[in-house]
């Protein structure tokens, strides 16, 4: 039997997740890191990307946003602004808003106008890929 360790994800609105799991992969800013019971005790950034967790022989994909993963060996910590399951996504939303960001990145408006239209496309990308590749469990 896999060694397990107990994950959290939270959000601002909900506790997404509160399960044991085998193992944990997310995007760090140097990389993907993956997580399996027994990681050395970090505190790590997380970036906008997939949150993949594997428990009971399957692997779940969400969209994760920015956020913080405290890890210990037999706990981790994830909290994140936005968190979200397949299911969840409204993908002609995640189109919408990929188009209005790419238009606003062409209209070259001011600074903060850019970083907000590079986090809105960013979003958007994250959710189509989870909707993309996610395992199909039935």
């Amino acid at each position: 039997m896999a060694r397990t360790f107990h994950l959290q994800i939270i959000t601002p609105e909900r506790m997404f997740l509160d399960q044991e799991v085998e193992m944990l992969t997310l995007k760090a800013p140097d990389g993907e890191i993956g997580i399996q019971a027994g990681h050395a005790p970090a505190v790590v950034s997380t970036m906008e990307g997939e949150v993949r967790i594997f428990a009971g022989g399957r692997w779940r994909m969400a969209a994760g946003s920015d956020g913080t993963a405290t890890v210990t060996p037999e706990h981790v910590l994830l909290m994140l602004q936005t968190c979200e399951w397949p299911e969840e996504i409204d993908e002609n939303l995640a189109r919408q808003n990929e188009e209005r960001a790419k238009e606003i990145l062409r209209q070259k408006g001011s600074m903060q106008e850019y970083v907000l239209a590079k986090s809105m496309l960013s979003r958007a990308m994250v959710r189509l890929r989870v909707l993309r590749n996610a395992p199909k469990n039935d």
